[in-house]
């Protein structure tokens, strides 16, 4: 684009003075562009238990190779994750639903460097798992995913002010600030902190960890947190946790989906747990400039897959 700028230039400093100076302005704005970056989110990510097991046997690729084409042009792939990364034995592995166990749950070292081969640069870890094998686990949870590039919001350790993850995409601020129902400090503090970020001229996207698990309408609490966010300056707000896909709702020209449901887990009792929503979201400096939704469904191989 560089080289036609210049020719344009060209052309008018030969014919300046035969042309109209208006037109200089025009071909000047014709050729900026506007700033666009894409980011993909997704639900809740567990790679413990069975999905431990296909890794195991079929490598990380495996589990990803059906949704790869689906994440591929994004600039960035944000999830939630669902418990930590350290050099523990699983407890998990090979247990029953109804053991103890079955619920506790730490994924191998790997899983860092796979996240980030597969676009999978920024994660929430504010939610109710993440402290499964306790700080120890925390601990390293952060610094597995700091050696394999993998960013993080939600940390339960920090300050409010340094849960956030802010990044510069193609020259737009954006923050990204966690609201957990099991390690957030207040409403208060939350609500500050992102008109905070939003006063400094960030697009603030609020990925929360809250409601009722498998229950497909959010409670009037929810919506209540998800309203306030979107009044102290949120640009979408969207939520995990439910393992089911919760109701999408525009509020004052905002996005909140409370629930994205599952993105990778081992869950197939009911249809509703075996189905989850990603979000093509493109944001322009104003903010979500579009949403896009694509239904995935989680195979019995733990595969997960686009539906269409």
């Amino acid at each position: 684009m560089e080289w036609f700028s210049g020719l344009i230039a060209g052309i008018f400093g030969l014919f300046g003075g035969l042309l109209p100076t208006h037109n200089l302005i025009y071909f000047s704005e014709l050729f900026v562009e506007t700033p666009r970056a894409e980011i993909i989110f997704g639900g809740d990510m567990m790679f413990d238990r069975t999905v431990r097991s296909a890794i195991e046997k079929k490598g990380g690729e495996f589990i990803f190779s059906c949704i790869d084409p689906t994440l591929a042009p994004a600039d960035l792939v944000v999830a939630n994750l669902e418990g930590p990364i350290t050099d523990k034995d699983s407890i998990s592995q090979d247990s029953l639903p109804g053991d103890g166990n079955n619920y506790t749950f730490t994924f191998p070292p790997s899983t860092a460097a796979l996240l980030a081969a597969h676009g999978i640069k920024l994660v929430n870890i504010g939610n109710n798992h993440i402290m499964n094998f306790a700080r120890a686990g925390l601990l390293q949870t952060k610094k597995n995913l700091e050696a394999a590039g993998v960013g993080y919001f939600g940390d339960p350790d920090a300050t409010e002010s340094e849960k956030v993850a802010r990044l510069t995409m193609h020259g737009m601020p954006l923050s990204f600030v966690n609201w957990s129902d099991w390690t957030s400090d207040t409403t208060d503090h939350t609500v500050g902190q992102l008109a905070q970020e939003a006063a400094h001229g960030r697009i603030v996207i609020v990925y929360t960890h809250w409601g009722v698990e498998y229950a497909t309408t959010s409670p009037a609490r929810v919506h209540e947190l998800a309203h306030q966010f979107v009044n102290a300056g949120a640009s979408i707000v969207i939520g995990s946790h439910p393992h089911v896909v919760e109701e999408h709702e525009v509020y004052k020209g905002k996005h909140i989906y409370y629930s994205l449901g599952n993105f990778f887990f081992d869950q197939y009792w009911m249809d509703a747990v075996r189905t989850g929503l990603l979000l093509d979201v493109i944001f322009g400096p104003g903010g979500v400039e579009s949403v896009r939704e694509i239904p995935v469904e989680l195979g019995r191989d733990r595969r997960t897959c686009p539906t269409h």
